[in-house]
């Protein structure tokens, strides 16, 4: 598991923290929520999407750890649309105490996720 990138996004006070790892398991995920439990305590959720295919393995998991608008699925179709195979997003939301409502959810973890992508776009072509 390696940490490719990550970005900070706020939205009416709430904070998202977004990371892109590059996978060598797929259960390399279990340790990484570890960590943001550890790192982000007061995160209410932590929404994360895998997307990896090695060796006729072919996975494509996304949790909303409880949050409303489907941010595990929005993470995974970032995943997909940049053909991010063996990769993880996770994004841990602090909640800031203005409810954004689903859409407003789905488009801040969408911006995030999108923020960190592109962050680490760059490292892959150098």
């Amino acid at each position: 598991m390696e940490e490719l990138g990550a970005a900070k996004l706020v939205v009416q006070r709430s904070r998202f923290f977004a990371h892109l790892y590059r996978l060598d398991d797929p259960d390399d995920i279990k340790g990484i929520l570890k960590l943001h439990r550890r790192k982000y305590k007061k995160a209410n959720h932590h929404c994360y999407a895998i997307l990896f295919d090695k060796e006729s393995q072919h996975l494509e998991m996304a949790k909303d750890d409880g949050e409303v608008g489907h941010p595990g699925k929005v993470l995974l179709e970032i995943l997909k649309n940049n053909g991010l195979y063996g990769h993880a997003l996770v994004v841990s939301r602090i909640f800031g105490g203005v409810k954004l409502g689903i859409g407003g959810v789905s488009r801040a973890f969408r911006e995030a996720g999108t923020t960190t992508v592109e962050y680490h776009k760059p490292a892959e072509q150098s």
